[in-house]
């Protein structure tokens, strides 16, 4: 089945060589296939086209018979310390990307599914959001945080849930870095990724492992290989 979405939405995944956490992590073999190479077929499947930003000389010279489009990241937008933010803007500029939207999928996200990245380009299409993200349920004690300003506390959101409850207060969600979908044109005018009208996609906690290190790699994978395993005798 086919479920591409009009190309006006293109894939987009970022990888660089370096990680202090787990050395070449986008290109270790998960479930039979590099790490990054999950993110880029599900970009193709979900949007019919998928830009890989990198600055790793084998993918860019790995044979492509899909029709990606390899873009050789500039050395000094591949460090650790590089905002996502400039790499965007210097792919939009790079790849004339004017019009076009963006679905950034991070290759440390492997466990989300072509279901959750169609639903974000669906909201985003309402036209009601600068941006749709995926988050996951975090924990709601933050709630009962606050600043310090000039020796005064400030709550983060309202003075009574310093004072409530952890199971009575609101559900919390926090960003997941699964999913992000943004007009080009409209990344440009904010200068960058924040905005304050932002929309969201609830993934499950089990789909929300971002890999940093080999004991994360270790464990998402199993779960994706769980997860197949469940779906090929379903």
């Amino acid at each position: 089945m086919n479920n591409a979405l009009p190309d006006e939405y293109v894939a987009f995944v970022p990888i660089r060589a370096g990680s202090k956490g787990l050395a070449n992590k986008n290109i270790k073999p998960f479930a039979g296939l590099p790490l990054y190479e999950h993110a880029v077929r599900q970009g193709m499947r979900c949007c019919g086209a998928c830009i890989v930003s990198t600055d790793i000389d084998s993918v860019l010279s790995a044979p492509n018979s899909d029709g990606r489009i390899l873009h050789r990241r500039p050395a000094e937008l591949s460090g650790d310390t590089t905002p996502m933010d400039d790499v965007l803007q210097e792919a939009i500029g790079s790849l004339g990307l004017a019009g076009k939207h963006i679905v950034l999928l991070q290759a440390t996200s492997p466990l989300r599914s072509d279901a959750n990245i169609l639903e974000a380009i669906e909201r985003h299409r309402s036209g009601e959001f600068d941006l749709v993200l995926s988050v996951a349920e975090g924990d709601r004690s933050i709630l009962k945080s606050g600043l310090i300003e000039d020796g005064r506390f400030v709550p983060v959101r309202k003075p009574e849930y310093c004072f409530t409850n952890r199971q009575s207060l609101p559900g919390v969600y926090r960003p997941n870095g699964a999913v992000y979908v943004f007009s080009c044109d409209r990344f440009l005018e904010n200068g960058g990724l924040a905005t304050d009208n932002i929309g969201a996609v609830v993934m499950d906690a089990s789909q929300s492992h971002d890999i940093d290190t080999e004991a994360d790699f270790a464990h998402a994978e199993s779960i994706f290989s769980s997860t197949a395993v469940e779906k090929e005798m379903s």
